[in-house]
């Protein structure tokens, strides 16, 4: 029977976990860390400035423990969507980082880096040959909108990551991943069943957020045959049957089929066991490969520049009004600063501030923080428009209004932040390749 056993650091590498944890996962011999360290959550802004979302003192605090964890257990180390956004710049800015770890605690070892930018060129010739397919954006893909991306990723499977370990690679520095595949490529490699190890992969990518109770800190994956188990690190979490399957169902449109690159896992005949206090095995996991190889595409490109204050509102007369008073500051406002390019928004948390028009609690606040945000093509008319709105808020005239000033309260001074070049996503698709390796060189060398 195989069995192989994976430990995951954390749900995000920066994320945290416990060092107690990691020793005591480490002592249940690990035959490979596995680490997804991006996402999508935080918004399009790093994938169109490849700059990290952890900052590079957290990140490499965490690569000193795990790297030399792994290297003193001689097994191999896995990154998956390295920087965030997984572009080659958070690649390349992940891999300086393990080479200052390898210098400072004299470690030597042979490092993997999979890049995962995808040329406009590649993604230009697939959207005429038929070869894309929407994802989530709800409308196809237009080859504008990928020559104005500056940020464009390729997610890939567990096959590069593979292939990495087939030229000896001791640690793995990958960029934009899908995020089981990552978590679960050591374990395919190793001959586990691709499906099982794919559901595993899953769970285990949040680290113990699968746990009781939940947090960023160090899971245990053992495959078993035909099964696996979970089990945390610290003893002070536990594996229930409900933690495992809730998680099961974790960022998942069906309940019972999970597609990812070039593989669908069905679990309709999935079964959650309690082994133990702390443990859940799990069982029935099948699945099959697909005919075709498709990748899901991530782009991200600028639309402006942004400023913005942020302001508290708790009379009770002006909180009544907002609704007629906003659209009015916006039309004065538009007046004063026209400039095509401008957009306008205002965010009232406390009021529909997250749900927008979809909000179906209207009852009326004490308090509201009010977001007034503006963006342009320059800066200059984003701030210059943002100015104006805030002092046409000041002194908004309406019915019931017994003052001349003083109803909004500006929560920083100065009130009014610029906050640079913004972006949104542009492509959200999938894209057909030749091959699972087509689109993600590998590049090995020795540290």
């Amino acid at each position: 029977m195989t069995t192989i056993r994976l430990l995951a650091p954390t749900g995000f590498l920066g994320g945290g976990f416990g060092l107690g944890a990691l020793e005591r996962g480490m002592g249940m011999q690990p035959d490979a860390i596995a680490v997804d360290a991006g996402s999508t959550d935080p918004g399009p802004s790093f994938l169109g400035t490849g700059l990290p979302m952890m900052s590079n003192r957290i990140i490499k605090n965490e690569l000193a423990a795990l790297i030399v964890a792994a290297r003193k257990a001689g097994i191999p180390f896995i990154i998956g969507s390295a920087g965030g956004a997984g572009t080659n710049a958070g690649v390349d800015n992940v891999v300086s980082m393990v080479k200052e770890v390898a210098k400072e605690s004299k470690l030597h070892f042979k490092l993997a880096k999979i890049y995962s930018d995808i040329p406009k060129e590649r993604v230009v010739a697939a959207i005429k040959a038929c070869e894309i397919r929407d994802f989530e954006a709800g409308a196809q893909l237009r080859i504008e909108d990928v020559q104005a991306s500056t940020g464009l990723v390729g997610q890939m499977g567990d096959e590069p990551f593979r292939e990495a370990l087939d030229q000896g690679a001791d640690v793995i520095v990958a960029g934009r991943s899908c995020d089981d595949s990552a978590i679960a490529a050591f374990a395919i490699w190793k001959g586990a069943d691709p499906s099982l190890a794919i559901h595993m992969g899953k769970i285990l990518e949040c680290g113990a957020i699968s746990a009781e109770p939940g947090a960023m800190d160090v899971m245990i994956g053992t495959i078993e045959g035909s099964a696996f188990v979970l089990e945390p690190g610290s003893l002070a979490r536990r594996a229930s049957v409900k933690s495992v399957a809730a998680h099961t169902l974790y960022e998942r449109e069906d309940p019972f089929v999970q597609n990812g690159p070039g593989r669908v896992a069905d679990m309709r005949e999935c079964r959650f066991e309690q082994l133990d206090e702390r443990r859940v095995r799990v069982t029935g996991t099948r699945g099959h490969r697909t005919d075709d190889y498709w990748i899901k595409l991530e782009g991200s490109k600028p639309v402006g520049y942004r400023s913005f204050a942020l302001a508290g509102v708790r009379c009770p007369v002006t909180i009544r009004n907002l609704d007629s008073v906003l659209p009015q500051l916006e039309k004065m406002t538009r007046e004063k600063i026209a400039d095509p390019s401008l957009r306008i928004v205002f965010a009232k948390y406390g009021a529909n501030g997250v749900m927008g028009a979809l909000e179906v609690n209207k009852s009326v606040p004490h308090e509201i923080g009010l977001v007034l945000e503006t963006t342009a093509d320059t800066q200059d008319v984003a701030y210059d428009a943002a100015v104006t709105l805030a002092g046409k808020l000041n002194h908004a005239m309406f019915d019931g209004v017994k003052n001349t000033a003083g109803s909004v309260a500006y929560r920083y001074s100065p009130r009014i932040h610029n906050i640079g070049l913004q972006y949104e996503f542009s492509v959200y698709h999938l894209m057909k390749v030749t091959s699972p390796l087509e689109c993600f060189p590998i590049v090995i060398e020795e540290v």
